[in-house]
């Protein structure tokens, strides 16, 4: 069932008829847009170590040791054509949500494409240093819609049995799309000439073309429907997501219970951004701010210091081929995301989120402790640290890279959805944009910077140390619920207390019933309050 409604009797899980797979294949296309996020992501620490790029908007140095290629940028100008795309992210993800309430969840992917590939273009073609950045920002406001607009329409539109999964897999693309970048930066970097790093962000065209055409042939999100008053269409959606019948049962009942849940959420007239900070019977501003501190503490682990300066770090860390490594973490990070996909509908989001956050936590001090004890020059120490990354890198693509866009894509009601979420992901970009710029002040030697080197996995560690103990008190397990039936999670426990509730959602099948509040099971005859 699209979205996650409670049928009792349904076939959910891992009985689920075959013929649902095609709805579910057809949401999980979706999860392509992650690829235009990681890609993006992914090439641009190639692209300024090319030799090609870095003569045509740096400038020349004699030393060689430092800057192998013998043309430098600055640390200021790596910090802007770095962390400048999350800047536009940032605005776009807030612009995510108008978009996505106005013209739909679909309609907000096409848009974001559009923007996306007239800043891809412009990167492509220029030959400034200024003109490049202004790209980044152009390609940076289309990713950040994207990535407000896509784990929406993935929860709104999955089966709740499988929810995770599929919200994880915009992670999974998000990986590959790393991949694929340092793959293609590997293939052309010795290009002596424009082709080097021209090549690798025009081939972001491609991605956004096939994102836009597919979404041509799936469906408007049965939700926004609903909250639009466009019930027959939804009904239609529905029933193309569950390969059922507009008017079966099934379809009629979820359908039921979306629109319970919208108006009472509408009678009580939650639908603004200030109502998202305002305390209520269902824990908005509680919600929110996990949201908001969940986006921001996955992005304090530091993961996007590897993507982002991976391949500088590498080689300045004595590394031979940095190139090569580059692509090795990210095949690690493709591959160890799938079993994260497995376990988030097997173990669950918040015991996954507290011991990836712990696993990191080791992982990253080892990496800060070796790394100041060993020189450069000693090869097993430096593929102990390579190792160790790889781990960390595990770590995070297993757990806190996937689960925290499960999290915010499941925990907010209807009616504020997609503001809650635009929130959230401009959280996520806020920081990623923070880090981006400051971490080559605080790697970086010379005047102005801290020169931390190896040392700045101490700070990494500690982060990781505070998202265990955010997950343990802010985050509730919502495993195998559906999206209505967590609005009555967050009603009526908090997230020490949650588990037994949930296991009497689950148990007794209750979900929302009818505008008057109540509830239904299955196994009662008569309504009753929860």
């Amino acid at each position: 069932m699209a979205g996650g409604a409670v049928v009792s009797g349904s076939g959910v899980g891992a009985n689920a008829p075959k013929s649902k797979l095609a709805g579910i294949l057809m949401v999980s296309f979706a999860a392509f847009g992650g690829i235009l996020f990681g890609y993006d992501t992914g090439t641009i620490a190639g692209i300024t170590a090319m030799k090609d790029w870095l003569r045509l908007m740096g400038k020349p140095t004699d030393d060689l040791v430092t800057h192998p290629t013998g043309y430098m940028i600055t640390s200021s100008q790596q910090s802007l054509v770095t962390s400048i795309l999350s800047a536009g992210t940032f605005f776009g993800a807030l612009l995510g949500s108008p978009l996505a309430d106005r013209f739909g969840r679909r309609g907000g992917i096409f848009i974001a494409c559009l923007v996306f590939c007239f800043g891809v273009a412009m990167q492509t073609g220029c030959h400034t240093f200024a003109v490049f950045v202004v790209g980044r920002v152009f390609a940076g406001l289309g990713v950040g819609i994207v990535s407000t607009c896509i784990p929406m329409y993935l929860s709104e539109c999955s089966p709740k049995w499988i929810r995770g999964a599929v919200v994880s897999g915009y992670q999974w693309a998000i990986t590959i799309g790393l991949l694929l970048a340092s793959v293609i930066n590997n293939a052309t970097q010795h290009r002596d000439d424009h082709s080097s790093w021209r090549i690798p962000t025009a081939v972001q065209l491609v991605w956004a073309f096939i994102l836009s055409a597919g979404m041509l042939y799936l469906p408007e999100s049965p939700r926004f429907l609903v909250m639009k008053g466009r019930h027959e269409e939804a009904a239609k959606g529905l029933g193309r997501l569950t390969s059922l019948p507009a008017d079966d049962p099934e379809v009629q009942l979820e359908l039921h219970d979306i629109q319970a849940a919208l108006k009472e959420e509408q009678d009580l007239g939650e639908s603004s951004y200030l109502d998202c900070f305002r305390p209520s019977h269902n824990k908005l501003m509680f919600r929110t701010l996990t949201g908001i501190f969940i986006q921001g503490w996955q992005q304090l682990t530091g993961i996007n210091f590897i993507f982002y300066y991976g391949t500088s770090f590498f080689q300045n860390s004595g590394i031979k081929d940095p190139f090569l490594i580059s692509v090795a973490t990210n095949i690690v990070n493709v591959f160890t995301t799938i079993p994260g996909m497995w376990g988030v509908e097997r173990f669950g989001r918040r015991t996954l989120l507290i011991w990836g956050a712990a696993w990191m936590c080791m992982c990253e001090f080892l990496v800060a402790i070796i790394g100041v004890t060993i020189s450069v020059q000693n090869q097993s120490g430096q593929k102990a640290l390579v190792a160790l990354v790889c781990l960390y890198i595990a770590g995070f693509a297993s757990t806190w890279g996937p689960i925290a866009w499960v999290i915010t894509g499941e925990i907010f009601p209807l009616n504020v959805r997609a503001k809650a979420m635009s929130l959230s992901v401009a959280s996520n970009w806020l920081w990623n944009f923070g880090i981006g710029y400051a971490t080559p002040y605080l790697v970086n030697t010379g005047p102005g910077n801290a020169g931390l080197g190896v040392k700045v996995f101490f700070l990494w560690g500690s982060t990781c140390l505070c998202c265990v103990i955010f997950a343990f008190f802010c985050v509730p397990e919502t495993k195998g619920l559906s999206l209505e039936q967590i609005d009555l999670l967050y009603q009526n426990t908090t997230p020490l207390t949650a588990a037994k509730y949930r296991r009497e959602l689950l148990a007794n099948d209750i979900h929302v019933g009818d505008v008057s509040g109540k509830v239904h099971t299955d196994d009662k005859a008569s309504d009753e309050k929860v």
